[in-house]
């Protein structure tokens, strides 16, 4: 696996990581009742995803594109990782408006 998809790799762990992260915090935070906290965390969270997923744009292109010959199990991590994350979000969108609907909060 070239130096390149490792990388690329990496940095999608990573960002997809940071999201799902931010997600399970802001389900604390509505927990609490710090609903604008976890909002912030929401938002972060997606900006961490957005670029994550343009991350793996990138390499499905490569890929298509005939430029990315080689893949392995740090690649299917990677996706995997992607796909934890998008199902944390939904998760956490769901919780908050739970949390909210038991406070009264609109």
């Amino acid at each position: 696996m070239s130096e390149e998809l490792v990388m690329s790799c990496f940095q999608l762990i990573t960002y997809v990581g940071t999201a799902r992260s931010c997600y399970i915090n802001a389900i604390q935070k509505a927990k609490e009742g710090k609903y604008d906290e976890a909002e912030a965390l929401m938002k972060q969270g997606r900006d961490a995803f957005v670029q994550g997923h343009d991350g793996h744009a990138d390499l499905l292109a490569k890929e298509a594109n005939g430029e990315l010959n080689e893949s392995g199990l740090l690649l299917i991590h990677a996706e995997d990782q992607l796909m934890s994350a998008e199902g944390f979000q939904t998760i956490a969108e769901e919780f908050i408006a739970l949390y909210k609907r038991l406070d009264g909060v609109k």
